[in-house]
């Protein structure tokens, strides 16, 4: 069987592909989008974001904030925006055999 990419990693480049992003808003729209199934902590985010772009998947660049601070943003690069098509497919496929075993096992009696 193939392997996937862990989750976290999915999840980050995922949001990084509709737009650039600042760890805390990454944070906030992973939570939301999830139905905060994901409630993701910076000690998480941060080493996920920094082996990402170690691995030039995701680049970072910093941009001043309406509130006068500046923040550091992350943007998908081609390769990374690459690899996410890959495996949000192999992530697909994978769910949906899952689900077509929990569907064959629904109903049935635990033994």
């Amino acid at each position: 069987m193939k392997k996937t990419m862990e989750h976290s990693r999915l999840l980050v480049l995922s949001l990084l592909a509709g737009e650039d992003m600042y760890g805390y808003q990454m944070i906030v729209e992973l939570a939301r989008r999830s139905d905060h199934t994901f409630e993701m902590k910076e000690g998480t985010l941060y080493p996920v974001l920094h082996a990402l772009e170690r691995e030039g998947l995701v680049e970072a660049y910093q941009q001043d904030a309406p509130t006068g601070r500046v923040r550091k943003y992350y943007r998908l690069t081609r390769r990374g925006g690459a690899l996410l098509k890959t495996e949000t497919e192999a992530w697909q496929s994978y769910s949906t055999a899952v689900n077509a075993v929990l569907r064959s096992s629904a109903g049935r009696s635990m033994a």
